[in-house]
């Protein structure tokens, strides 16, 4: 991977993700997959990554104020270990490309859209069982495909309006770094090989993330932008989903 073609891709990415709360691993994955990068070198970055920005994006909401743990927790019981589950399954390379490419479809079609939504103010609170079940569902989902499942998270929140939007992005960026850290651990046997990469990768997503989780705690995240970035998603989906079984 050339540093000087990626770095600035991912600076971007985290840059945008943290805006919401994400860590950027859909973004990372996209990157990756435009970049012709081996499969089994993705899933264990966009993990690495993942952690990084989405603990700095955790950290800058929760300063601000906007963190309900009573809201996270019932999610992230099943969720951990449905992640580690996840993590622990190695796919063949063109259902790995069909399910990445799915949630990447997912993804930009969410950040496209998400902005539109009106959820100031939080209506109503999930069922202790349905928190639960829902968490399950996208741990093991963000385990297997290498997200942290904010993206998954986030606009089911606002839709339900079971939070605002500020409280979204911060309780989603502690669901993503829970999520990120079961997940990668069956992962560990494969990160080692990825120290050159990391050494250039992770203070670009740093950067970015610690911009972009700043611009969201406390001022509008940039519509346009995140805009874009949906675009550039749908097309790394629509490539990994071409060449999936190609």
């Amino acid at each position: 991977m050339d540093p000087l073609l990626l770095a600035p891709a991912f600076f971007l990415g985290a840059l945008l993700y943290a805006s919401v709360g994400h860590g950027g691993a859909s973004a990372y994955l996209a990157i990756m997959a435009l970049a012709h990068v081996a499969p089994e070198t993705m899933r264990p970055l966009a993990l690495a990554l993942n952690l990084l920005v989405s603990a700095v994006a955790a950290w800058q909401f929760a300063r601000a104020g906007h963190f309900r743990w009573a809201l996270l927790w019932p999610f992230a019981l099943a969720s951990v270990p449905a992640a580690y589950l996840g993590g622990s399954i190695e796919l063949p390379t063109a259902w790995f490309r069909a399910f990445i490419g799915a949630v990447l479809a997912y993804a930009a079609i969410s950040l496209w859209l998400t902005p539109r939504v009106r959820a100031d103010v939080a209506m109503s609170t999930p069922s202790r069982p349905l928190s639960l079940a829902i968490g399950g569902g996208l741990g093991f989902a963000a385990g297997l495909t290498g997200v942290g499942g904010g993206i998954f998270l986030s606009p089911l929140l606002l839709m339900r309006g079971w939070a605002s939007t500020r409280t979204t992005a911060a309780v989603s960026a502690a669901f993503i770094w829970l999520n990120s850290a079961a997940g990668i651990i069956p992962q560990a046997r494969n990160l080692p090989p990825l120290v050159d990469v990391l050494l250039w990768a992770a203070p670009a997503v740093l950067a970015g993330g610690l911009i972009g989780s700043w611009i969201g705690a406390r001022h509008a995240a940039p519509i346009a932008l995140r805009r874009l970035l949906a675009a550039v998603l749908a097309l790394a989906a629509a490539k990994l989903l071409m060449t999936a079984f190609g």
